[in-house]
């Protein structure tokens, strides 16, 4: 069985991910496989619309499938990271760029590639089940597949909070942060699915959407507005130190799961990042990182302290939030010359 499911049913152009007992973890090829078809049903005037969902309930996309990184990286082979994120972006970009509307039904966990997969469309659905969050600090990447993007679009400091802690939003929540539009009950998805595909009338999903249980984000934002003011990660760590809440204790907790250097860099990307900011400036960011960091960060020693050896006991290159250099941030931030973000080259 295909670890993916495309083809037309009606007036839409439907896209299944079908790993459900990988929670649907993307693959390159299945990267590959949705932009491609997105290209085939770009001029489809049969195509109305694009829905996305994925097999079995526990998750649409927990991520994306990084064990072959860590085997080809821990072999010093670095290229194939850079491709696999090079091809995925532009996929990423596809899907935001696109000029039909592309639903998304999110259940469960809605994790890394998944975010990129399932959360540049323009109808984003969640249900009572769905939990999204950007957890790559926790593994040593900074927020990326465009998440990047919408984290710097969420309120106040939000995206800073959720991008370094990974704390994970609700239904209500996610739409509170922009990394969702409706709430609609997950009984009421099948019916939403086939009248999409008999009508490809987009209305259905508006009229359909229902008020979601209050979230926790709105509650927090004077708080994290207040502790992630700072330009830096050094400026977060001594606010939140300083802070004798349980709010800042937590938010130390969380912060110390993950990769001081990665932490620090993905606020300085969120410093960089203004109203204006497109996706593909955020993609070339994100993969002045990525591009580097198999070789020259903590994403290979995260990987293996989290699915590889299971000890979640990562051995971090900085052993301080608060004191990670500004010049190992402005490497793994510099311009990338020759080698940086090309979204005009061909599949593959």
């Amino acid at each position: 069985m295909s670890d993916i499911d495309i083809r037309v049913e009606g007036r839409a152009g439907r896209i299944t991910l079908n790993r459900p007992k990988a929670l649907n973890a993307l693959t390159y090829e299945m990267c590959l496989a949705i932009e491609a078809a997105l290209d085939d049903w770009r001029d489809d005037d049969a195509v109305a619309l694009v829905l996305m969902d994925a097999a079995g309930d526990k998750a649409f996309c927990a991520g994306g499938d990084i064990a072959v990184m860590y085997e080809t990286g821990t072999r010093g082979d670095f290229a194939y990271g850079q491709k696999f994120w090079r091809d995925e972006y532009r996929m990423n970009a596809k899907i935001d760029e696109y000029p039909k509307p592309v639903v998304s039904l999110l259940q469960g966990f809605t994790m890394g590639g998944g975010v990129g997969a399932g959360c540049h469309g323009s109808h984003r659905v969640v249900g009572e089940t769905s939990q999204i969050a950007m957890p790559e600090c926790g593994i040593g990447l900074v927020p990326d597949v465009g998440g990047s993007l919408l984290l710097a679009r969420a309120p106040g400091h939000m995206g800073a909070y959720l991008g370094t802690t990974g704390r994970r939003m609700g239904p209500a929540d996610a739409i509170y942060a922009g990394f969702a539009d409706h709430f609609i009950p997950e009984a009421d998805w099948p019916d939403l699915t086939a009248e999409l595909i008999a009508t490809g009338d987009i209305g259905a999903v508006e009229n359909a959407g229902q008020t979601p249980d209050r979230g926790a984000l709105p509650g927090l934002q004077a708080a994290v507005d207040a502790a992630f003011a700072g330009e830096t990660l050094r400026d977060v760590v001594a606010a939140l130190r300083a802070d004798s809440s349980d709010f800042a204790a937590d938010t130390l907790k969380r912060l110390t799961r993950g990769s001081p250097l990665a932490i620090a860099c993905a606020i300085e990307m969120q410093n960089r990042m203004g109203p204006g900011t497109t996706i593909r400036e955020a993609l070339a960011l994100e993969y002045r990182f990525t591009h580097r960091a198999p070789e020259h960060s903590d994403f290979l020693e995260g990987i293996r302290a989290a699915i590889i050896d299971k000890d979640k006991s990562p051995r971090w290159r900085h052993t301080d939030l608060g004191a990670v250099p500004d010049e190992d941030i402005a490497a793994m931030l510099a311009p990338l010359g020759d080698e940086g973000l090309n979204l005009d080259t061909a599949l593959g």
